[in-house]
């Protein structure tokens, strides 16, 4: 071959397609035919050297490995089209959302079409229709005694299908059915190359159904972890109700004890004729802060709104937005950046609304397109950054006294350059 640099002279004529043109050592250009395109040329004259002679045997040797490493390539890649992929990580991110196959309201739903569909799987096998089989095969010159072989070797490969599917079911996970398919299909595949002499395969019908009942276990399984996840969402909801419940009620009776002891300072003060104007505002104060307290009581939609951030645990640019009814707004965040994180959360801002949970809803309606975790639309973590969180709230409630933009981010910035360096 021509080195890189190297253009035919424009004088020559065009080559016809798939032919190569080389230099040969005369100077002079050549032709080559399509056929030997591609391997070394090896010239010898009369006054060819061993070395050059060795030199053209290695050059043949090079092609020849090669080549082989070509097919070997090719085989590899013939091989791995007709595998089954058994990453499970790698299939579900290929996959991406899962969707259900048969939607149904409620896991117990899923259970009940799976009974149904186990009572038809066991008549396709009791009638003979699970597995077809020619019924014309003869064995020693007699069509009774192939019949008996097709029968002992049909109940035989049937097994080995049934096998292969309750152990596909066995190993199931929630939200993967390609694998599974995919294990239950060569199954079948194996069974018709085995049994092609005979034309015995697994029946579509009988095949279609344990599809069928592999994706409504899929559907079962996913059903059933998101009603769990629902369960414990909904019991950490009343949790966190009953202990803003018990809060509020913890501070109505110190405010009712400090403003009976305001009246009674102010009772005895009045009675000597004297007046305290900072015993008065105080017990102004108190009766706002008693009204506020009833009203936050008798309105569980009242609450903060609060936006955080962790760089450490999980980069720049994402942001948790979510609500508390606590008094103490701040402990709720505390917890959130306990054991469960690397370091403690920044607080954006906490913002209090009366109608907080409309207002929480409809930022998580606007930034839903950009949710880190695309499968479970409860998780609170976006990629947005704070000054765009602050933008859309200012255009929802007109106003805030306060928004942090940046994070501080103290544990985290004291601790990475003490990080020891990845490989």
């Amino acid at each position: 071959m021509p080195p890189p640099s190297w253009t035919p002279d424009p004088a020559w004529p065009t080559p016809p397609e798939g032919w190569q043109l080389w230099i040969g050592d005369d100077g002079e250009s050549s032709e080559r035919a399509p056929e030997l395109a591609g391997e070394p040329e090896v010239r010898v004259r009369e006054s060819t050297t061993p070395e050059e002679l060795s030199s053209s045997g290695s050059a043949r040797v090079a092609y020849l490995e090669a080549e082989i490493a070509s097919l070997k390539a090719r085989l590899r890649s013939n091989a791995e089209d007709d595998a089954i992929e058994l990453n499970d990580a790698r299939v579900l991110q290929e996959v991406g959302i899962y969707r259900y196959h048969h939607p149904l309201e409620t896991a117990a739903a899923y259970q009940q079409r799976l009974e149904l569909i186990g009572l038809r799987i066991a008549e396709l096998v009791k009638s003979a229709r699970a597995i077809i089989k020619s019924e014309l095969f003869s064995f020693n010159n007699s069509l009774a005694q192939g019949r008996r072989m097709t029968g002992d070797l049909s109940k035989l490969m049937l097994r080995a299908y049934n096998a292969e599917a309750e152990n596909v079911l066995r190993t199931l996970r929630a939200g993967n059915t390609v694998i599974a398919k995919k294990r239950l299909e060569a199954s079948r595949a194996a069974i018709a190359k085995l049994g092609s002499m005979m034309e015995m395969r697994i029946s579509d019908e009988f095949h279609a159904l344990r599809i069928e009942e592999l994706e409504l276990t899929a559907d079962w399984l996913m059903k059933k972890q998101e009603e769990r996840e629902a369960q414990r969402e909904e019991r950490a909801r009343l949790r966190e109700e009953k202990r803003v419940e018990r809060e509020l009620a913890e501070e109505r009776e110190r405010l009712d004890k400090e403003r009976a002891h305001l009246l009674n300072m102010l009772a005895a003060l009045k009675e000597k004729g004297e007046y305290d104007e900072a015993l008065a505002h105080r017990l102004g104060e108190v009766d706002e802060a008693i009204a506020q307290n009833d009203f936050r009581a008798a309105n569980i939609r009242a609450g903060y709104v609060y936006v955080i951030s962790n760089e450490g645990a999980f980069g720049k640019n994402v942001v948790k937005i979510g609500l508390t009814r606590r008094l103490e707004p701040r402990e709720r965040i505390y917890e959130l950046g306990g054991a469960s994180v690397p370091f403690r959360f920044d607080t954006h801002t906490l913002y209090f609304s009366e109608d907080a949970v409309s207002l929480e809803a409809d930022l998580h309606r606007h930034f839903a397109d950009r949710a880190l975790n695309r499968a479970n639309s409860r998780k609170e973590f976006f990629f947005a950054t704070p000054a765009e969180v602050r933008d859309v709230l200012l255009e929802k409630v007109g106003n805030m006294l306060e928004f942090t933009e940046h994070a501080d981010a103290t544990e985290y910035r004291q601790s990475v350059g003490l990080w020891p360096r990845q490989e």
